[in-house]
C-alpha cells in the first residue's frame, strides 16, 4: 500500500497541475473569442503573441479556424497566379534569393529581360481561364527605374481590363511611382518584411528594414492594398517570428494581404547552402505561425506561398485549417517549385474549397474621349 501511495501522490500533483493549466488556457482561448467579437480588432501585444505561440497546436487551431469564419466565407479560397516579368541579376544581396545578383555565380541563374507586355497578357489570359482571380507579377529590381513605370504601369491596365485583380512586386517605391500605380488601378503592391527587425541583418544588408516599412507606407498612402509577409525557416528563432508578427501590428492597419512562407532552400545561396547543411524548420511550426497570423489579423488574407510544393495533402489541410485563404496557381514561384495546378485542384475537391472570384478596384484616373471633338482627357475618380 505505501508503494501504491506513492506512486499514486505525484500523479495527483500532475492532475492538478494539468487542470491548472487548461483552466489557463480555456481563459486564454475564451478571451480570444470574446475579442473576435469585437467590430474593431484587438491590437495584441508582444506578450500575447508568444502566449499564442505557446498555446496547445489543436487549441491554436481551433481559435484561428474560429476568427478565419467570424472574417471569411468558410471554405473560400482566394487563387492567384505568380509571374516574374524581370528575372535575375538583382543588384539586393538578400540571402535566400537565387535572382541576386550577389550570387549568380554560385546559383547559375540565367538572367532575362523583361517581358514583351503581349506575353505578360497571354500568360494572364491562361490564369484567369485556369481559376485564378488575382494576377501577381515581379520585377528583380531594387526599384524600378522611370523608364520602367510606363511599362508596368500598362501592365496593370491591360490586367485588370480582362477582370482580374493585379498584385505587383517591384521592390521599393517612392511616393509618386505608389501614385503612378495607384492611378493605375493596382490592387496589391507586394513588398515583404521577411523577418523580425533584429534578424533582419542576417538575410540582407543591400536594403534596410526602415526603408521596406517606407515602402509600405507610401503604398498604403496611395490608397493600393498593401500585401507583405514573411519567410520562416531561414535560421531565426521563434522570438523572430513573434516579433515579425508584431511589428505588422504596429502598422496603421495589418496589411491586406500576408504571405507566410517556408524557405524553400536553395543550394549557392547563403542562408539556403546554411539551411540545407543544418535542417530545416519543422511544418508545424509554419503552421503556427499561420494561425497566430491569422488571429492577429483577423480581417487579412493569409496566403500559402514558397514551400508548399513540398507539403502533404494532410499539412496543406492543417494550414486550412490554421486559418490560410490564398495560395498560388502554377507550377513556378518566379524562380522556384509550386505544386501541380492538376494536385491543388483534386485537393481542393477532396477538402470541399471553393475558389473567390475577382473583385478588382476601379482605376484612379480614367480616359475620356470628348465625342464632339475628338480630344480626350483624363476624369480623377473620387476614392
Amino acid at each position: 500500500m505505501a508503494g501504491l501511495l506513492n506512486i499514486s501522490e505525484p500523479n495527483a500533483d500532475s492532475h492538478t497541475e494539468t487542470l491548472n493549466h487548461q483552466n489557463s488556457s480555456d481563459d486564454f482561448l475564451a478571451s480570444l473569442a470574446a475579442d473576435a467579437n469585437q467590430p474593431t480588432p484587438h491590437k495584441h501585444s508582444r506578450e500575447e503573441i508568444a502566449a499564442l505561440f505557446d498555446l496547445p497546436l489543436m487549441d491554436l487551431l481551433l481559435q484561428a479556424q474560429t476568427i478565419h469564419r467570424a472574417n471569411f466565407t468558410a471554405n473560400e479560397v482566394q487563387i492567384s497566379t505568380l509571374l516574374s516579368i524581370k528575372t535575375g541579376n538583382c543588384p539586393e544581396d538578400c540571402g535566400y534569393c537565387s535572382q541576386s545578383g550577389h550570387h549568380r555565380d554560385t546559383t547559375k541563374l540565367q538572367a532575362e529581360k523583361r517581358i514583351e507586355v503581349d506575353k505578360v497578357i497571354a500568360a494572364a489570359k491562361r490564369a484567369k481561364n485556369s481559376g485564378s482571380s488575382r494576377f501577381c507579377m515581379g520585377a528583380a529590381w531594387k526599384h524600378p527605374s522611370a523608364k520602367d513605370m510606363p511599362y508596368v504601369v500598362e501592365l496593370v491596365k491591360e490586367v485588370k481590363a480582362l477582370g482580374l485583380e493585379t498584385c505587383m512586386t517591384l521592390g521599393m517605391l517612392d511616393t509618386n511611382q505608389a501614385t503612378q500605380l495607384a492611378d493605375a488601378g493596382l490592387d496589391y503592391y507586394n513588398h515583404n518584411l521577411d523577418t523580425s527587425r533584429s534578424y533582419y541583418e542576417q538575410v540582407v544588408s543591400t536594403r534596410s528594414y526602415d526603408e521596406r516599412l517606407n515602402t509600405i507606407d507610401n503604398v498604403r498612402n496611395s490608397g493600393i492594398n498593401v500585401c507583405s509577409g514573411n519567410i520562416v525557416g531561414m535560421g531565426e528563432s521563434r522570438d523572430d517570428r513573434i516579433d515579425w508578427v508584431h511589428e505588422l501590428l504596429k502598422m496603421p492597419k495589418a496589411p491586406e494581404s500576408i504571405p507566410v512562407n517556408l524557405l524553400v532552400p536553395i543550394a549557392g545561396t547563403p542562408i539556403g547552402d546554411k539551411v540545407l547543411a543544418e535542417g530545416q524548420l519543422s511544418v508545424l511550426e509554419w503552421i503556427r505561425t499561420i494561425a497566430v497570423a491569422r488571429i492577429c489579423c483577423p480581417t487579412s488574407y493569409v496566403r500559402l506561398s514558397a514551400g508548399r510544393e513540398s507539403l502533404s495533402d494532410s499539412e496543406q489541410a492543417l494550414a486550412f485549417m490554421a486559418g490560410a485563404n490564398s495560395f498560388f496557381y502554377g507550377d513556378k514561384l518566379l524562380t522556384t517549385g509550386n505544386a501541380s495546378q492538376s494536385g491543388d485542384d483534386r485537393l481542393m475537391r477532396e477538402l470541399g474549397l471553393t475558389k473567390q472570384f475577382a473583385a478588382p478596384r476601379a482605376p484612379k484616373v480614367l480616359p475620356v474621349m470628348d465625342a464632339m471633338n475628338g480630344h480626350q482627357t483624363q476624369v480623377v475618380l473620387a476614392d
